[in-house]
């Protein structure tokens, strides 16, 4: 007859423990889900925060190429010499920046065209106001002058659209403060061209 040692009790559960504790250490069921959880905020804010950069300066570069595109209108003379009233001649100018700035929201409540001339550079110097954008008081923008000149006249386009910002909590908060928008102001300073028969520079 053979006789084994006697088990300590103690031991034993010690034992059972440590061989529990050591498949729940092994255990990698659900490690991708914390893990994730704890990845995911922080990809989020940079996921975000890019597409906000990218898609704010794509819409500042289509402002500025739209503005590009009324100042040739003014610079070559088309607008001068169109015939029509100068509110025709002023929304002829208004729905080719609308035309293009449209796929950011509604112009009517976003777009203001300024279009003024100036006798030399100097007095353009002077002229320090600043734009006058849509969210501005109905006689402010009602005030804003359209005189695109004759030949030769140095004038300034400029143009204020103003700019929904796509997040305002998660990521970069491009807007301004206290609003969920930014103004994108672009400007295009040029002389017109002799653009009558027999003009002299």
């Amino acid at each position: 007859m053979s006789l084994s040692k006697p088990t300590n009790p103690k031991r034993s559960r010690w034992l059972r423990f440590a061989l529990r504790r050591r498949r729940f250490a092994g255990d990698r069921s659900g490690a991708a889900a914390v893990e994730f959880s704890m990845v995911a905020p922080v990809f989020l804010l940079m996921m975000f925060s890019t597409f906000e950069i990218g898609w704010f300066f794509y819409a500042n570069s289509i402002v500025d190429a739209s503005v590009a595109e009324a100042a040739r209108l003014v610079k070559t003379g088309q607008i001068q010499q169109m015939a029509g009233t100068p509110q025709q001649k002023y929304d002829l100018i208004y729905n080719t920046l609308c035309d293009v700035l449209d796929t950011f929201g509604t112009c009517n409540t976003r777009l203001t065209v300024e279009v003024q001339t100036y006798t030399s550079f100097s007095d353009l110097a002077a002229d320090v106001t600043p734009p006058t954008c849509a969210s501005a008081p109905p006689a402010a923008v009602s005030a804003i002058p359209f005189n695109p000149g004759n030949q030769l006249d140095i004038v300034r386009v400029r143009v204020c659209f103003i700019y929904d910002t796509i997040n305002p909590a998660i990521g970069i908060n491009l807007s301004q403060p206290g609003t969920n928008n930014r103004n994108l102001i672009s400007s295009m300073i040029f002389r017109n061209e002799p653009y009558q028969t027999g003009a002299t520079p």
